[in-house]
């Protein structure tokens, strides 16, 4: 599946602590030019607002990114292969993608 930047998918998200993958949300960051052109795609992770913080998680408007609970987007990054995207359940709220792109910026300052 070929998704495009700030798509909410289900992926088999990969823990360091374990050597297990779990079924998990996860926002789209990079281009569907790139994601076609490469066949993967660059993803952050979304997890529980329940869990401890991380510098930058940013709170989300999880209904309309497709979610049952409230979530954070974590800036925990990472890129997967197109092929092991589960499935498509919502996209980033227009209002909240502003503060992904600040977020951004902070975390990869490029002149």
């Amino acid at each position: 599946m070929i998704c495009d930047r700030y798509e909410i998918v289900v992926v088999p998200f990969p823990f360091t602590q374990r050597s297990s993958v779990k079924r998990r949300p996860a926002l789209a960051l990079s281009s569907m030019d790139f994601n076609e052109r490469s066949g993967n795609t660059l993803f952050a992770m979304i997890t529980s607002s329940e869990n401890d913080p991380w510098p930058l998680d940013f709170a989300l408007d999880y209904q309309t990114a497709g979610l049952t609970r409230p979530c954070v987007v974590r800036f925990k990054l990472f890129t997967l292969d197109n092929r092991v995207i589960i499935k498509r359940i919502g996209e980033l709220h227009r209002t909240d993608r502003p503060s992904i792109r600040k977020s951004l910026r902070e975390l990869l300052p490029i002149d």
